[in-house]
């Protein structure tokens, strides 16, 4: 009996225990979460000024750390930090040009222990610029000088310290990308008369020697001919030392698809006599690759590719490519042989042959072919080339079957000129070309013709660009159209001509009225696109045009729509939906397509 109740006892001082500590626990909790409710907080308002100013006043008036501490304002920092305010607020403002600023600060205190700082700001008098010393010492190159005479800020305007410090690291910028590589500003200031209200500009820029390359050094790539490797370079010892040059360089080894990883290093350092080296270390990729692809485009319908390449074909940097496709629309097969040229990375020769097969609403065509080509690299993207083609074709337009062959001879010249190779937000681009047969040479018809396509992207404020397109052909032939095969007939439509409208399925038609193609064309389009901050866009469109065969009676089709953009590293995906506009009865097409549209 003892036992038990002392075993009772025992159970029930445990469970006496067990209680308390639970009451405590509790009474624990709830007088934190009391603490949290009634936590002290300090909130700063600035009232007065907006916009960019109002962002940069608010950021120099960060709340300091530790100003709040276990539930408490630290009152002695409080004090300190209101102190401070009318010189933070009024160095803030100096940026915008406002040197007499008032700044104000009142207290309020609100809920429990929590305290709000209002700060008003008068801005005060803009200071102006009342003059200018802009000087660049020595023999300075005229473009150099032109970009100093274009310096922002002229006497009468609002003095502005972010286009200041832009045109001057700009300034900077040409003065190293010219080979003044130890430029620097001697004097950089701005006297400010807070009295006048005004502003005077000294800027001084000792531009120093001109350096120019020295010994171009190649090294890691010892299965290439270093003839081969040179061409990808886009200076020679002795030119005027630039970065964006050494950026050129990097870039064509890279986009040659032959390399994995290209570092370019000028030694600076290591310069003697202005004579800067640079050595350029190539880590190859694997010469030969297999690519499979599949994809889907309006034009073509699913489709799917095997590519195989050999890049450097007897170790010689030739280059060989085979190339199947298969698409819902179109079938083809092609080679290409590629010898290097060593004028430039854009100068070589190629040899070309394969079978092609399209099936669309207005013809079905199928040829074998065979190309050669002759290509010459100039400065600034542009490349001329010249070609022979001999062709052998059947084609069915209309119910007509058509069975031609024929030599043809041509001439392309084009120009590439964008700021960036997937997300352009200015350039331009435009294509020539001219080719014809003559009937005893190989060929069964006469005829010549002259091509041309352009492409503008403008620059708009707000984010906002305008793309003009066009697109332009004519054929200079006796005969009847129904001489010409398919593959040398135009037709509009499709997604990189009038949207709204199938692929080739423009154009003249016969006394059934099926679209036959024809002998001219011209297509023009306006397209207006804002981009988001992040890879998105949206467009709105119009489109314009027609294949004819009488340039007195174009007919011209068009079309409306709309759009989004998706900018990935491979380039956008392009979603449009398009609209007919005059027709009777004008209908609806989606287009998709991955590429840039030009």
């Amino acid at each position: 009996m003892p036992d038990l109740f002392a075993s009772r006892k025992r159970r029930g001082l445990m469970l006496r225990e067990a209680i308390i500590l639970f009451l405590t626990a509790a009474l624990l909790l709830l007088g934190g979460l009391s603490a949290h409710a009634q936590q002290a907080r300090v909130e700063l308002r600035v009232d007065g000024v907006r916009d960019d100013a109002l962002a940069n006043v608010e950021q120099a008036l960060e709340l300091p750390r530790g100003l709040v501490r276990d539930g408490r304002i630290n009152k002695l920092w409080l004090r300190r930090f209101e102190r401070q305010i009318p010189e933070k607020a009024a160095r803030a403002l100096e940026p915008f040009g406002y040197y007499q600023p008032v700044v104000e600060v009142e207290r309020e205190e609100f809920e429990r222990n929590s305290v709000r700082l209002r700060v008003k700001v008068d801005p005060g008098p803009v200071v102006r610029i009342k003059g200018r010393r802009l000087l660049i010492e020595g023999d300075a190159p005229r473009v150099l000088r032109s970009r100093l005479d274009s310096f922002p800020l002229a006497p009468g305007e609002r003095l502005l310290h972010v286009p200041y410090e832009k045109a001057k690291g700009e300034l900077l910028g040409v003065a190293l990308d010219l080979g003044f590589l130890d430029a620097r500003y001697t004097r950089h200031v701005i006297r400010v008369d807070p009295q006048e209200n005004s502003a005077v500009l000294e800027l001084t820029l000792d531009p120093g020697p001109r350096y120019h390359f020295g010994d171009i050094s190649l090294e890691g790539a010892p299965d290439y001919p270093e003839r081969f490797l040179r061409r990808y370079v886009a200076v020679r010892s002795g030119d005027t030392f630039s970065y964006d040059s050494l950026s050129d360089t990097q870039r064509n080894f890279l986009d040659s698809d032959r390399f994995r990883n290209v570092v370019v290093n000028p030694r600076k350092d290591e310069a003697r006599d202005n004579q800067v080296p640079v050595d350029i270390r190539l880590e190859p990729s694997s010469r030969k690759r297999l690519r499979p692809g599949i994809g889907y485009g309006t034009d073509t319908g699913a489709r799917i590719s095997l590519r195989y390449q050999d890049v450097n074909l007897w170790h010689k940097g030739h280059e060989l490519e085979l190339e199947a496709l298969l698409a819902e629309l179109r079938q083809s097969g092609t080679a290409a042989y590629i010898l290097p040229g060593y004028r430039n990375v854009d100068t070589m020769f190629a040899l070309r042959g394969g079978y092609q097969r399209e099936d669309l609403d207005p013809y079905e065509t199928e040829y074998l072919f065979a190309e050669a080509e002759r290509m010459v690299g100039y400065t600034q993207g542009r490349q001329s080339s010249v070609y022979l083609r001999y062709q052998l074709e059947k084609s069915t337009v209309g119910g007509e079957s058509i069975d031609s062959n024929f030599l043809m001879p041509g001439f392309r010249y084009s120009q590439v000129r964008f700021d960036h190779p997937v997300r352009p937000s200015k350039g331009y681009r435009y294509r020539f070309e001219t080719r014809g047969t003559y009937s005893g040479l190989l060929s069964d018809i006469t005829l010549g013709q002259i091509l041309g396509e352009g492409n503008l992207l403008v620059r708009l404020p707000w984010r906002n660009f305008i793309h003009l397109r066009m697109q332009f052909g004519t054929t200079i032939q006796d005969d009847p159209i129904e001489n010409i095969p398919a593959s040398l007939r135009f037709f509009a439509g499709g997604d990189y001509s009038v949207r709204g409208y199938g692929y080739q399925t423009l154009g003249p038609r016969n006394d059934e009225g099926e679209v036959v193609g024809g002998k001219h064309l011209l297509v023009g389009s306006v397209e207006l696109e804002h981009r988001f901050s992040g890879n998105w866009a949206m467009a709105a469109f119009f489109d314009i045009g027609n294949a004819f065969n009488r340039f007195t009676y174009i007919n011209a089709a068009r079309s409306a729509g709309a759009g989004v953009r998706y900018y990935s590293p491979v380039g956008p995906v392009r979603l449009d939906l398009a609209r007919q506009l005059g027709e009777d009865d004008p209908s609806w097409r989606l287009h998709v397509g991955i590429g840039l549209g030009w």
